[in-house]
């Protein structure tokens, strides 16, 4: 299992999020098994997105396309967001 964390803002979230909702389908197709979505306390349009993916390969061809690429900037991506690829070492209790 491969995890992707994103970083970025969008300049309305009301707007990026349905187009988000339906690029779903694209997401599983990728590889993705779901994911968490956050945002900052002072900034709704500030997000952060955790997703868990089958497989590190996938998960970078995913963020790699074209399609992704388009589908931000119809969303409404307001800023080059920050990547990262993990793989997880462990679970752990409070």
């Amino acid at each position: 299992m491969a995890y992707i964390v994103i970083r970025h803002k969008v300049k309305d979230y009301g707007k990026w999020k349905p187009a988000f909702d339906e690029h779903g389908t694209t997401r599983k197709a990728g590889g993705s098994k779901g994911g968490r979505l956050f945002h900052s306390a002072d900034d709704p349009n500030h997000l952060v997105i955790l997703f868990e993916w089958d497989n590190l390969d996938r998960a970078q061809q995913f963020v790699g396309s074209e399609d992704l690429r388009e589908k931000m900037e119809e969303a409404g991506v307001a800023e080059q967001p920050d990547i990262y690829f993990l793989n997880e070492l462990e679970s752990f209790g409070a």
